[in-house]
């Protein structure tokens, strides 16, 4: 396909429906209900492997926690250390992003994690913390200075689509120095109309539907954690979701 699809995922059974379905790259988080988290040892192992043979590509999360980007010198060294566990694991790159209490890049944090990447060979994407930066255009010369391969936006706004304008803007002023992938709502019924606004060649998506585990209804009463969502309810990669955007994509 000409338009590459990075599918986000959060399950092995996620990435065998992505990459059985033909996607180019795929995004590893936990958490996906936060954001996304780091992906845990064991399951960044099995989906580089269910990933190798169809080519696919697997970028990991590298976020400790979730409620911003802020983060003090323990988390640092914990993304350090995370980053070294999952190169050695495979994985193709590593998505992470720092930023200052104003939304600044933290250029020095941004420096030392990107090293890791870089003198392993792999690709250093940084995630959609680029969407508070107060001045994209300055954050994105930022991230070209420190070598960072790509960088996952929705253009500023809340979903892709409205960004449209923005991501033009950034994609025609990266050039061919950084790759400018859009991401935030992208779904099959829109991604021909953002690929003609925008003239994007890749972009991000979580093609999810609703699941539901019946186990928690024993004791229905019982709150198993802080999230607004019934204690039964999931999120999985939608096979229907990800042929369906193949389809549009393969069109384009």
């Amino acid at each position: 396909m000409r338009i590459k699809l990075e599918v986000c995922i959060a399950s092995l059974r996620d990435a065998m429906i992505a990459t059985q379905a033909g996607a180019s790259r795929l995004e590893l988080n936990s958490a996906f209900e936060l954001g996304g988290l780091t992906p845990s040892p064991a399951m960044t192992e099995l989906v580089v492997e269910a990933a190798q043979s169809t080519r696919c590509k697997v970028i990991a999360m590298v976020r400790p926690r979730p409620g911003g980007f802020a983060y003090d010198d323990d988390e640092l060294r914990v993304m350090q250390r995370n980053i070294d566990f999952l190169i050695q694991l495979g994985v193709d790159g590593v998505a992470f992003g720092v930023l200052h209490a104003g939304g600044t890049v933290n250029l020095q944090a941004c420096r030392k994690l990107i090293g890791k990447v870089a003198d392993a060979g792999r690709e250093a994407v940084f995630h959609r913390a680029f969407d508070l930066t107060p001045d994209p255009i300055a954050a994105l010369d930022m991230l070209i200075a420190l070598g960072f391969d790509r960088v996952l936006t929705s253009g500023g706004k809340a979903t892709a689509l409205e960004g449209a304008s923005n991501l033009r803007t950034l994609i025609e002023h990266a050039g061919k120095r950084i790759e400018v992938l859009p991401a935030g709502g992208i779904r099959p019924h829109n991604v021909a109309e953002l690929v003609t606004q925008t003239g994007c060649t890749q972009v991000h998506a979580a093609l999810r539907v609703d699941q539901n585990d019946a186990s928690t209804q024993a004791n229905p009463t019982l709150n198993l954690g802080t999230t607004t969502a019934p204690n039964s309810a999931y999120s999985a990669t939608d096979p229907a979701k990800v042929s369906a955007m193949i389809a549009v994509l393969a069109k384009l």
